[in-house]
């Protein structure tokens, strides 16, 4: 039986080094270990694993590279496992990770959790095997933002809908803020974003915004 092919990335060396020596004493097959989001995409374009494990933030831009990475991996390569690994706890990436389509096996864990070499391997397993797993931690955090759609907001975004909520233009936010109305206007897009808010026109939303802040 062939051994279940790997490609990992992971910007910090040591740590690479030694992910990749445990999933290879567990009789892994590491094809290719790279520390860039680049990297990741050749080699997984060069090498067809069945599983990608990657951090969630490397270079080149030192933000989300490796899940924007695995989300498009993912999505492109059905049959293919994606374990995302973070050092804290980011919902939106995680949330979009477990959207993403696919209908392989797909976890995201905190980092701290690959320190127990056993756990870390068994999460492993279960999603070569084509489940679900999340860092217990994660889903704690998800279900809390869940109950109070708030949470997905950023501290400006909260502090716009907070305006809003007293009945301020969009001009006289950007005064109170001194910013633009231009930013202004990409806040407000993403307040609807994040609140599930569908288009029905700005007035309606506006609306529906504010009434989900009043009663949160």
């Amino acid at each position: 039986m062939r051994a279940v092919r790997v490609v990992l990335a992971e910007d910090g060396a040591l740590i690479r080094e030694g992910i990749a020596a445990a999933l290879s004493r567990f009789g892994y097959d590491v094809v290719a270990s790279v520390g860039d989001a680049d990297s990741l995409r050749s080699a997984t374009s060069a090498f067809d694993p069945d599983l990608v494990v990657t951090d969630v933030r490397m270079p080149p831009d030192e933000t989300d590279d490796g899940l924007r990475a695995a989300v498009t991996l993912r999505s492109g390569r059905p049959g293919l496992a994606v374990l995302v690994l973070s050092q804290y706890i980011e919902l939106t990436y995680a949330a979009e990770l477990l959207d993403s389509p696919g209908n392989a096996g797909v976890g995201y864990l905190l980092k701290d959790r690959i320190t127990d070499v056993g756990a870390f391997v068994d999460a492993v397993a279960q999603v070569v095997a084509g489940r679900t797993v999340v860092d217990p931690q994660v889903v704690r955090q998800l279900l809390r933002r869940n109950r109070d759609p708030l949470q997905r907001l950023s501290e400006r975004e909260r502090e716009v809908l907070a305006l809003m909520a007293e009945g301020r233009s969009n001009a006289a936010i950007a005064r109170q803020l001194r910013v633009t109305d231009a930013a202004i206007g990409k806040h407000i897009t993403g307040i609807f974003t994040k609140l599930d808010l569908e288009q029905a026109g700005d007035d309606n939303r506006r609306v529906l915004a504010v009434l989900t802040y009043l009663r949160s």
